[in-house]
C-alpha cells in the first residue's frame, strides 16, 4: 500500500487478493461498506437494509454484491468488479487481471483491465456528504486498444429491502410483501408492510436502483426479479440474463409483486472507438433521494464536496520525523466520527447489536470531539446525565435522540461497574477545555425503571408506560445538578464493595468478557481507577471553592453516603449495608428536600476516599513471581480468589489492572518501573502489535468470564487489544515514562501500517489476531483514546480551566532533521498550528519551553508553566490558522 503525500488517499495493487478488506461508505444517514469486489451492505437502520446484511464471513461467501456487467462483442460477460465465476476462477489460477485500487475517506475507486481484451473500467463508490439517502456507483468504461469494442452495459444490484432479522427469519414470507415497479430510470421496491409478529405496520420506505449514462440516456429496460435475473440453476456470479439468453426486459410502468427484487438495468449496446470512454452513474436510493446525481456533473461535484467534507472532520493533523505515523493518525482521528454515525454496529465485523451505542461509548466517544468543538457537545453531555439512576447505576438502552434512554422491558439486569468512571473523566476534560464551571450547576432528572438497588431487585409493579423519570414522594419529577449526579455515582461506587473491600465486579467492567463473577467477583483494576477519579473530584471541589462556590446542593438522602468516616472505610460489610440502606430508601422516590454541603468538606471527603482505596490496593494486591517481577492483581473471581499472580507454576498477569494503578497514582514511581518491566517480560510482543491484554491462563475459568473460553490470542483473551494498549501508553505518559509510552503507541501504529500482515486499510483496529490481522477496524474506542493521547500527552496540548497548557513529551527521534515537530488542532474555537522548535536537538527531559511566538509576536505572559490564557486565545482571528512557535531550550 502506498500513501499519497498530501492527502488521505492511498493506492493498492491487486486488492482482491486480500480477504476481509472493506471501506466504510457513509454520510449522516447512510451506513455502507464496500470491498474491492463490491461486497458489503448498505443500510439506514437495523430495520432498513438496502443490500443484504453482511458479516465478515459473508464478504467471501455471499454472492449478493453490487455489480456492473459488460457483454463484450456479444460474447463474454465481464464484471467491472471482477466478480464473476470465470474471473474468480482465473484469479485463483494466478491469471490475475490488472487491478488497482485508490481510496480515501470514505470512498474507493477500482480500476481493472479485462484479461484478454483492451477494455478497461473504473468504478468509483461513495456516499454524498450530508444527509442524502443515497450511495453512488460511477462506472467508466474505456477502450484502451486500437480496435473498436461492442459493449452491452448492465448495472446489477440485488435489492434486499427489509430488516436485518429477516435474513433468516421469514426471508421468503417477507418477499411476499414486495411491490416492485420499473421506472424510467430503474427499479423501485416499496414493501407493503414491515413484517413483525409482535405487530406488523405499514412500510414507509422505498428502495431504488436508478442509472443513466453521461449523456443522460436512460436504461432500455430492466429485469426486476432476482430469480429471472439469475435463471434456473444460475447465480449472481453466473446470471443467465447476462451470460446466456437475455430475458425479456421490462419497461417503465411494469409492476410485479411477491418476489425478491433485482435492480438489473440494461443500457443499449454501444460501440467504443479506440481511446473512447463512456460513464454510467448508478444511484442506490432510499425514498428516491439522490436522483439529481444521475447527472454526471452533479455526481462529480458531489464527490469533490464529499472529499472536502471529510478532510475538515480530522481532529488533529501532526508532522514529525515519521511521516507514515502522521498520515496514519489522520485516519485514526476520523474514527470517532464513524463511531458517532455507526455506533458499535453495522460494519461487517461489528455484526452485533442493533445500532446505537452503549453507556460507556456515549462518554468515551466525546473525548475526541471535545478536543475540537466542546461547546457543540455541551448539551449532549448534560442530557446524558438523565440516564443515571438514583442508586448510581444507569440505563443501558439508549434511544436515538441525545439524552434519550429507554427502560429494558424485559428487565434484564446487568450492571457494569465501570460505568460511573467515564462520565467524570469526560466532564473533567470538558471543564479543562472550556473553563465552563457553570456546566456543573445545570440540572437533569434521574432515570427510573423496574431495576432497583443496583440490580438487586425488580419492581414488578412499575408501570410499563411510565415516563422513566424519578419522582419525589409528592409525585413531581426530581432534578439535581450535574455535580450532584457525579458525586452520587462516585460515592455509591465507593460503598459497593465485596468481601476484600474492593468494588464488586457485578456484570463486568470495561472488559465485557469478565461476565461470570457477579456474586463474589471484584474489580481491583477499576477500584484503582475510581481512586483516581475521586481524587480528581476532590480537586474539582477545591476549584469550585476557589471560584467562590462554597456550597453544593444535594438531595438530603445522599448525605448518608457523604460521611467522612474512615472507620467504616475499613469495614467492607458495613460499607455495603450502608449502600443498600440508601438504595432502599430512594428506590421508589426521594423526599425532594435538599441540603447544602461545603465544597471544602466535599474536597476532603473525596480525597480521603480516593487515598484510602489507593493505600488499600498497595497493601493487599501487589503480586509477583519467584524471579522478583511484580505487578498488581486486578480481579477476584466468583469464588473470591485472586485472579493474578503466580498460580500453579504459571504467571497470570492482566494489563487492565496495571493501567489504572499507574494512571490513578496508586502505583508509586518505583512500582511503575517494576510494573512496566513485568509487562515487558510477560505481555509485550512487538511482532503482534505490542502489549497483550493478559498472559495465557491455560484455564477455562467458568467463575470469571467468557474471555477465558476464547482461544488464546483472540479478542479479550490475550490479544493485543488496542484500546487498553493505548490507555497503557496514556498512563505511562501521564507519569512521565515517555519512552515507554511511545513504545506502546509506535508498536500499534507499526503493526497497523504493516499491511502485508495486518491486512487492513489505515486506522487502528480493535485488536490483532495471532496471525497479525487487524480485527474489527474503524469502530473502536481506541480511536478516541489514541487521538487524546497523542494530542494531550505526546504533543502536550491540553486545557486547564479553559486555558491552554503546552507540555510536550516528544522524544528526540520524533523531531525532523530540522528539529521541528508540530500538530494542528482546535482550541477555544481557534485553529492552531503548533510547532515545537528543538534547535539544539535535545531529548525529552533535557529541554524546556523557552519562548512562545503567536502569529510572529512573542507571548509575554508566560510563567513557569507554559500556559496561554483563554482570553488571549479568544482575541486571535477566528477565520484563519494561528501559528504558535514554541522554542525549546
Amino acid at each position: 500500500m502506498k500513501q499519497h503525500a498530501r492527502t488521505l488517499e492511498f493506492d493498492l495493487e491487486n486488492p482482491e487478493k486480500i480477504s476481509y478488506l472493506y471501506m466504510p461508505l457513509v454520510n449522516e444517514r447512510v451506513m455502507s461498506s464496500i470491498t474491492p469486489d463490491g461486497h458489503g451492505d448498505n443500510k439506514i437502520s437495523q430495520n432498513c437494509f438496502f443490500l443484504e446484511p453482511q458479516s465478515a464471513e459473508n464478504l467471501h461467501s455471499s454472492m449478493a454484491v453490487r455489480n456492473f456487467w459488460c457483454k463484450v462483442n456479444g460474447r463474454e460477460a465481464w464484471s467491472v468488479f471482477g466478480y464473476s465465476a470465470l474471473q474468480k476462477h482465473r484469479l485463483q489460477e494466478g491469471r490475475t487481471e490488472k487491478c488497482h485500487l485508490t481510496a480515501g475517506a470514505f470512498w474507493q475507486r477500482v480500476e481493472r483491465e479485462k484479461e484478454d481484451s483492451n477494455l478497461g473500467a473504473e468504478v468509483l463508490s461513495f456516499c454524498p456528504a450530508g444527509d442524502t439517502l443515497s450511495e453512488l456507483m460511477v462506472v467508466t468504461l474505456k477502450n484502451k486498444g486500437n480496435m473498436l469494442l461492442r459493449i452491452q452495459p448492465v448495472a446489477a444490484v440485488p435489492i434486499y429491502g427489509r430488516g436485518a432479522d429477516h435474513l433468516r427469519d421469514h426471508r421468503h414470507v417477507t418477499s411476499l410483501l414486495n411491490r416492485i415497479k420499473v421506472t424510467e430510470d430503474g427499479v423501485l421496491l416499496t414493501p407493503s408492510m414491515a413484517f413483525d409478529e409482535r405487530g406488523h405496520h405499514k412500510n414507509e420506505v422505498s428502495y431504488g436502483v436508478f442509472a443513466r449514462d453521461e449523456y443522460g440516456e436512460r436504461p432500455i429496460g430492466a429485469v426486476p426479479v432476482l430469480e429471472d435475473f439469475i435463471g434456473e440453476g444460475g447465480s449472481l456470479m453466473t446470471p443467465e440474463a447476462v451470460i446466456g439468453n437475455q430475458k425479456e426486459l421490462r419497461g417503465s410502468g411494469y409492476q410485479t409483486e411477491g418476489y425478491e427484487a433485482m435492480g438489473a438495468l440494461w443500457f443499449r449496446e454501444m460501440t467504443l472507438l479506440p481511446g473512447e470512454s463512456r460513464t454510467y452513474v448508478t444511484v442506490l436510493s432510499y425514498q428516491q433521494e439522490g436522483m439529481e446525481y444521475l447527472e454526471i456533473s452533479r455526481a462529480q461535484r458531489a464527490f469533490e464536496e464529499m472529499k472536502e467534507y471529510w478532510k475538515k472532520q480530522k481532529i488533529i493533523s501532526s508532522f514529525s520525523s515519521n511521516q507514515a505515523f502522521d498520515k496514519w493518525m489522520e485516519w485514526v482521528s476520523l474514527q470517532p466520527c464513524l463511531r458517532r454515525i455507526y455506533g458499535c454496529s453495522f460494519l461487517p465485523y461489528h455484526d452485533y447489536g442493533r445500532g446505537g451505542r452503549g453507556w460507556r461509548d456515549l462518554w468515551q466517544d466525546c473525548l475526541a470531539l471535545l478536543l475540537t468543538e466542546p461547546q457543540t457537545v455541551r448539551q449532549n453531555l448534560i442530557d446524558f446525565f438523565a440516564g443515571v439512576r438514583i442508586d448510581g447505576t444507569n440505563a443501558t438502552i439508549i434511544g436515538k435522540e441525545p439524552g434519550s434512554f429507554l427502560a429494558d422491558r424485559n428487565a434484564i439486569v446487568r450492571v457494569w461497574m465501570d460505568h460511573a468512571y467515564w462520565p467524570f473523566h469526560t466532564v473533567s476534560l470538558y471543564l479543562n477545555q472550556t473553563g465552563d464551571y457553570e456546566f456543573l450547576m445545570e440540572k437533569k432528572p434521574y432515570f427510573r425503571d423496574k431495576i432497583l438497588c443496583r440490580g438487586c431487585c425488580i419492581d414488578e409493579e412499575y408501570p410499563e408506560n411510565s415516563s422513566n423519570r424519578l419522582l419525589t414522594k409528592q409525585g413531581s419529577i426530581y432534578e439535581g445538578t450535574v455535580l450532584e449526579h457525579l458525586m452520587l455515582q462516585q460515592a455509591a461506587q465507593f460503598y459497593d464493595v465485596g468481601e476484600h473491600n474492593h468494588m464488586r465486579l457485578h456484570g463486568a467492567d470495561w472488559n465485557d468478557a469478565l461476565d461470570m463473577a457477579d456474586k463474589r467477583g471484584e474489580s481491583v483494576a477499576f477500584t484503582a481507577a475510581y481512586s483516581g477519579s475521586m481524587k480528581e473530584l476532590s480537586g474539582l471541589c477545591r476549584t469550585l471553592q476557589s471560584r467562590g462556590i462554597l456550597q453544593a446542593e444535594v438531595f438530603c438522602e445522599l448525605e448518608a453516603l457523604l460521611h467522612l468516616d474512615t472507620e467504616i472505610f475499613e469495614n467492607a460489610e458495613k460499607k455495603y449495608r450502608r449502600l443498600l440502606a440508601f438504595c432502599q430508601e430512594c428506590a421508589r422516590g426521594v423526599s425532594g428536600k435538599k441540603i447544602k454541603l461545603d465544597t471544602g468538606y466535599l474536597a476532603d471527603l473525596f480525597f480521603s476516599m480516593g487515598e484510602w482505596m489507593s493505600s488499600h490496593i498497595r497493601s493487599t494486591e501487589l503480586v509477583g513471581d519467584s524471579r522478583g517481577e511484580c505487578w498488581f492483581n486486578g480481579y477476584y473471581d466468583n469464588d473470591g480468589n485472586q485472579v493474578e499472580g503466580f498460580r500453579e507454576g504459571r504467571v497470570r498477569m492482566m494489563l487492565t489492572g496495571q493501567v489504572f494503578a499507574i494512571l490513578s497514582k496508586t502505583a508509586t514511581d518505583e512500582q511503575v518501573e517494576k510494573i512496566n518491566h513485568a509487562a515487558e517480560k510477560y505481555l509485550y510482543q512487538e511482532e503482534i502489535g505490542g502489549y497483550r491484554l493478559n498472559t495465557d491462563f491455560k484455564e477455562n475459568k467458568m467463575n470469571l468470564g467468557r474471555m477465558l473460553g476464547f482461544a488464546y490470542g483472540h479478542k479479550e483473551n490475550g490479544a493485543v487489544f488496542c484500546h487498553m494498549s493505548v490507555m497503557y501508553a496514556y498512563a505511562l505518559y501521564s507519569r512521565n515514562y515517555v519512552r515507554e509510552g511511545y513504545k506502546a503507541i509506535k508498536a500499534l501504529a507499526d503493526k497497523s501500517l504493516d499491511m502485508q500482515c495486518s491486512r487492513i486499510y489505515p486506522g487502528i483496529p480493535e485488536y490483532f489476531s495471532p496471525r497479525g490481522r487487524g480485527m474489527y477496524p474503524y469502530l473502536t474506542g481506541a480511536g478516541s483514546w489514541m487521538v487524546f493521547t497523542v494530542l494531550t500527552q505526546m504533543y502536550g496540548v491540553r486545557g486547564n480551566g479553559g486555558n491552554l497548557i503546552l507540555e510536550p513529551k516528544l522524544l528526540l527521534e520524533q523531531f525532523d532533521k530540522y528539529g521541528l515537530a508540530g500538530i494542528q488542532c482546535r482550541f477555544a474555537g481557534r485553529m492552531l498550528d503548533i510547532v515545537y522548535i528543538n534547535k539544539n536537538k535535545k531529548d525529552f527531559g533535557d529541554y524546556e519551553i523557552d519562548e512562545i511566538y503567536v502569529n510572529g509576536n512573542k507571548y509575554e505572559r508566560m510563567d513557569i508553566q507554559a500556559q496561554i490564557d483563554r482570553e488571549y486565545l479568544l482575541s486571535l482571528p477566528e477565520a484563519k490558522v494561528n501559528k504558535l512557535q514554541i522554542v525549546l531550550e
